[in-house]
């Protein structure tokens, strides 16, 4: 979450995290998106609301978690106007057979016809 907001901040966009911990739920607690799939709501350039969930390097399961499970909600917010991205994170090499790599995200942004 926290590469997410720096690197949305470093594109000159206003975000926010609306996942929040609540530490009543089961014996350790557990954290809650906003809707059950949104961890960052960011403002786009063109009046643009997308919310964005971020995650590691388990960029499969949760981007087949909001095709499948969470598709009821995510469609609700596409048709509400919002966008949906999905950021995973994981370290790339800068260089083919160098050492030095950097945190990238690879990011999937959802439509109302990935839902269909």
């Amino acid at each position: 979450t926290q590469r997410t907001l720096r690197a949305l901040r470093d594109d000159g966009r206003v975000c926010a995290i609306v996942e929040k911990f609540n530490p009543y739920s089961g014996p350790h607690g557990i954290r809650q998106d906003l809707f059950g799939i949104i961890d960052i709501i960011s403002l786009g350039p063109g009046k643009r609301i997308v919310g964005i969930q971020s995650c590691g390097q388990g960029f499969s399961a949760h981007e087949a978690a909001l095709l499948d499970e969470k598709s009821e909600m995510a469609r609700e917010w596409l048709m509400a106007g919002g966008e949906l991205e999905l950021w995973g994170w994981r370290k790339l090499k800068l260089k083919r057979g160098g050492k030095a790599e950097r945190w990238r995200p690879r990011v999937r942004a959802f439509s109302l016809e990935d839902f269909e």
